[in-house]
């Protein structure tokens, strides 16, 4: 793995943040075990094409997920539905070279949450309800966790600077 573009995109998180304007937002992972990650896609129109014109990013799990997450809100980023999603975890990872088999599972969460956000938009898996002409957000991630917190143990969430 390259470490140099890892600690980068760590000190330097590219889109990290909810989007209150999405077109549509995609969640993976679970509150019982902490790693999640949530994705936002908002579309604009580009010569007679419907294109991602932004996307940002929440993700609670190791620093690798929130590298891969970071990269990849910048990788689609022009890209049709029909192409982001065409793309794999490896090709969403590939900028921090090849991830340890303990990390692999940090790309396919982005590549899981990028698809749940496209094929909702799409309206191939429910669509999120819209009211006034946003999305209808469900809990955030800090939301969804403090909700496993009273099923399972405590949960703690560290911020680094």
């Amino acid at each position: 793995m390259n470490e140099q573009t890892l600690q980068d995109a760590l000190a330097n998180p590219q889109n990290l943040g909810e989007m209150t304007d999405a077109d549509a937002v995609g969640t993976v992972g679970s509150p019982d075990c902490g790693d999640m990650v949530r994705l936002w896609v908002k579309y604009k129109e580009h010569d007679g094409r419907k294109v991602i014109d932004k996307a940002s990013f929440q993700s609670f799990g190791c620093q690798t997920a929130i590298a891969v997450a970071s990269l990849a809100t910048e990788m689609i980023r022009g890209k049709t539905r029909e192409e982001a999603l065409q793309m794999s975890a490896e090709e969403l990872s590939r900028p921090l070279g090849p991830l340890p088999p303990m990390k692999i599972h940090c790309g396919q969460m982005v590549e899981g949450a990028l698809r749940a956000a496209l094929e909702a938009e799409s309206g191939a898996s429910r669509p999120a309800p819209v009211q006034n002409n946003t999305v209808t957000m469900g809990p955030t991630l800090v939301e969804s966790l403090a909700a496993a917190d009273k099923k399972v143990g405590k949960i703690k969430i560290v911020l680094n600077s």
